[in-house]
């Protein structure tokens, strides 16, 4: 995919251009943030067009640190999100995310919520059944969609998974939401099923299409097996398909880093009621 790589390598500084445009104006509408602009973004920040140090892919996220405004996060999904094989709900991923994020921003950390709309078993099209209700209803800045995992375990076409799925992070978008997708993770099972990397390869290939950040979770469960991090027991629940508790809570960091640096290390300023 020569062309589409090519075309993101020119277009990229542009997008980054409208969006740091989009967050000073969302920023200069609230008559409590009276800030200046180097308080606004992260350093550096460049115009320019060409690859800057600090863009920014999760506008939305960024605007609510910067001017310490609730942060609302709906991590949506099937049972890795749900929290299947975490010893209690409370090490479940999406729980950890917030209590990381929090200790990470302590000066916002009480206005950080990660609300858990994880529903076991669902493939694309149950999620999507759910999306206005469970998702965009609540509102959030942001959405971490987990997805890809239970599609080739039931027969979904990987055309109908991309075509779902393409749409429905527009629908997030158009709503004023930025998104993270996540995509399968890696477990013996699924290895075992026919076609399963072609969906963790399409949820890659459709964040670069949509501009959206991956949480490339089958990467990062390999590396810290491979690195020594975590033992396969520690990894992986007594299913051999979900994640245990050790695996929940890398799985937290590592998205919380990932936000962080996606939202382009913006510094908060002063807090603000919403």
């Amino acid at each position: 995919m020569p062309n589409t790589v090519s075309a993101r390598r020119v277009t990229k500084p542009l997008r980054g251009l409208i969006r740091g445009v989009a967050l000073l104006t969302g920023l200069f509408v609230l008559p409590s943030a009276v800030l200046a602009y180097a308080d606004l973004l992260p350093a550096p920040f460049d115009f320019g067009f060409h690859d800057a140090g600090a863009e920014i892919d999760l506008p939305h996220v960024a605007r609510q640190i910067a001017i310490g405004a609730p942060l609302r996060i709906v991590a949506f999904g099937s049972s890795s999100t749900e929290g299947i094989g975490a010893s209690t709900p409370a090490n479940a991923y999406p729980a950890r995310l917030q209590a990381d994020l929090r200790a990470a921003l302590p000066s916002v950390a009480a206005s950080i919520t990660v609300l858990n709309r994880g529903i076991g078993g669902e493939h694309v099209d149950d999620m999507l059944r759910r999306l206005d209700r469970d998702v965009i209803a609540a509102e959030p800045q942001l959405v971490i969609w987990q997805t890809g995992s239970n599609d080739p375990l039931r027969g979904v076409s990987i055309e109908h998974f991309r075509e779902a799925t393409v749409s429905a992070v527009r629908r997030m978008q158009e709503a004023g939401i930025d998104v993270v997708l996540m995509e399968p993770q890696w477990c013996p099972k699924l290895d075992a099923t026919p076609g399963s990397d072609r969906f963790r390869d399409a949820v890659r290939e459709i964040g670069d299409e949509l501009d959206v950040p991956v949480i490339r979770r089958a990467d990062l469960m390999r590396g810290w097996i491979r690195d020594g991090k975590l033992t396969h027991n520690q990894l992986f629940s007594a299913d051999g398909l979900h994640m245990a508790d050790r695996g929940y809570a890398m799985l937290a960091k590592a998205a919380a880093a990932a936000i962080i640096e996606d939202a382009g290390r913006v510094q908060v300023t002063e807090a603000v009621a919403e």
